[in-house]
């Protein structure tokens, strides 16, 4: 008999899952959204994120799990991409487009019949010529949606020649070293299908199994590094070193070559794309007779917990780098493809190291070093005091409230009982707001606007009001995931915040305009009993306002009117 413990191991971490869960998922969904998880561990995905692209349901062309990536940045609905107005030269050419898809079953094998259909589907979903509505005659709106992201992409970003890449990983519970021959050659068939359909289109098949997942999930990302310098200087706990570009891109890739997501998950932005600043980066690193490139470039903050140094190496616990994102992936741009003797590797960039485990200090640093050049208000609202009370008031209460992206589940917290600060931002607008189609169709502006999120966070409200809204939104995204609501992905989607509102509005007893106002909910134990109910009413609402108007599922949940129609 053949042993297999990595599968024994990983059935017990599925298990162990579903015993955390409010309510356990049927055991295929469940496995879905730990593949996707997975698959994508190196984009470093919240959970939320991570849900949106799971497809559920019927009719989704053996396709799972769906996901849009442009330059390694996740886009959903409401990505600046494709909002009017959008101007497609701030991408830069060559930018990677990546579309991913997830196929996760539960048995022990990979078949030819998985790979056969989603060759067959994905040569009409990836066929700009077949019409939207022609593909929702044969798949869900679930997998059209997410397609319909990278469709759109696509067009908008014709003119700039990015790098199209489409990833498909197909995932079982068995072992990757038993794949049929027939089925290894059908792979390499849909990468030549995916070229030929989506012009000079990069494609790629992976297959998991148990061992592969085994080892992700028993392998967390590390926070310890070492970093090579030149020179430096040390003050207290505080350190200033000059650092080759080789031995920087050596700190910031992972052991394949890529980019090192996790250590920038306190940084208050995103990678910007080509702008101005990105542009002059670049070219100070490519022009030989400029001056010193770290004479040119404000250089890189980390903040770590401890440092030792032995030689010329620093060996950095905790590391996060909170200030020089945009230099760090514009080096990692430019030089990932370089020769190891290409002398634009011996430049140097200036690398402070704070070392501190206080996290108002920590929060005071990346404020100021991100005051230097114009940053958005909503990129350091993770850093306001009254995000710092809420993270603190869900500690005490066993919840945790990632207020630095993914810290909690990096720290290995059940999933279950993290709340992130866009989730805790919806469930506020829905149902302490009464305005569940933002929370649905609007979810970025809602930190991004000072006015909507000083209507969201403020020291008025009640910190028992932010744990009340992030459980009860919890309570009804299980119950809309449960076996007994029988909702489909489109349906949980479209009706969760819309749920929720409904919800509060029957605990409280009255219509809700104010997070405040549901301080007076007090028979928290009512939310169970009442969601059936309220469940079919918010069904036969919805179906009769799509019927009177002939709207979209999608476009009714987005819109104001439906809210009026279902609170009179």
């Amino acid at each position: 008999m053949v042993v297999n413990n990595e599968l024994v191991l990983l059935d017990q971490v599925l298990a162990d899952r579903q015993t955390a869960r409010v309510v356990p998922l049927p055991e295929d969904e469940a496995f879905e959204f730990f593949a996707c998880e997975q698959v994508l561990r190196d984009f470093d995905l919240s959970l939320e994120e991570i849900g949106a692209g799971v497809i559920g349901g019927g009719n989704d062309g053996a396709i799972d799990g769906a996901f849009v990536f442009l330059g390694g940045t996740l886009l959903s609905e409401d990505s600046e991409i494709y909002e009017n107005g959008f101007s497609a030269t701030s991408v830069s050419p060559g930018t990677d487009l990546v579309l991913w898809l997830v196929q996760a079953k539960r048995e022990t094998s990979f078949t030819e019949t998985a790979i056969d259909l989603v060759a067959s589907s994905t040569a009409r979903m990836l066929n700009l010529q077949e019409q939207d509505d022609d593909l929702l005659t044969l798949y869900s709106p679930g997998i059209c949606g997410r397609i319909r992201l990278f469709r759109d992409a696509l067009r908008i970003l014709a003119i700039r020649h990015v790098r199209v890449r489409v990833n498909f990983t197909y995932v079982t519970r068995g072992s990757t070293q038993a794949v049929n021959s027939k089925v290894l050659k059908k792979a390499r068939d849909l990468e030549i299908q995916w070229a030929g359909l989506l012009n000079q289109a990069e494609g790629s098949v992976q297959f998991l199994g148990a061992a592969e997942l085994w080892e992700s999930i028993s392998t967390p990302p590390s926070y310890t590094l070492q970093l090579k310098y030149q020179e430096n200087a040390t003050s207290g706990l505080s350190h200033v070193a000059l650092v080759r570009l080789r031995d920087y891109m050596t700190f910031i890739s992972d052991e394949a070559g890529g980019l090192r997501r996790h250590i920038f998950d306190w940084n208050v932005r995103d990678y910007q794309g080509d702008v101005e600043v990105n542009q002059e980066i670049r070219s100070s690193l490519v022009d030989m007779e400029a001056p010193e490139f770290w004479w040119l470039n404000n250089g890189v903050t980390i903040i770590c917990s401890r440092t030792s140094i032995v030689g010329k190496t620093y060996t950095l616990d905790d590391v996060q780098i909170v200030n020089g994102l945009q230099t760090s992936h514009s080096l990692f741009r430019s030089l990932r493809g370089v020769s190891s003797n290409d002398p634009v590797l011996e430049k140097s960039v200036l690398v402070r190291i704070l070392v501190t485990d206080d996290g108002a200090v920590r929060d005071r640093v990346i404020r100021a070093t991100n005051r230097q050049t114009t940053v958005p208000a909503a990129s350091l609202r993770a850093t306001d005091e009254v995000q710092r009370k809420i993270e603190k008031y869900f500690l005490s209460n066993e919840w945790y409230y990632d207020r630095r992206k993914n810290f909690y589940r990096n720290a290995g917290k059940s999933p279950e009982r993290i709340i992130s600060i866009p989730l805790l931002a919806q469930a506020v607008m829905a149902m302490g707001l009464g305005r569940p189609d933002d929370s649905r169709g609007r979810p970025s502006s809602l930190l991004k606007k000072d006015h909507e999120y000083a209507l969201i966070f403020s020291d008025s409200v009640p910190l028992d009001v932010y744990l009340w809204a992030a459980t009860t939104q919890r309570a009804v995204d299980a119950h809309l995931m449960s076996p007994v609501s029988a909702a489909s992905g489109p349906e949980r989607t479209n009706l969760r915040f819309h749920l929720a509102m409904m919800v509060a509005h029957q605990l409280a007893g009255e219509r809700v305009f104010a997070p405040a106002q549901l301080a007076k909910v007090t028979d928290k134990s009512a939310i169970d009993a009442d969601m059936p109910m309220l469940l079919g009413k918010l069904r036969s609402a919805f179906a009769a306002f799509s019927t009177k108007t002939g709207d979209s599922p999608d476009k009714v949940a987005k819109g104001k009117d439906f809210v009026k129609e279902i609170l009179g």
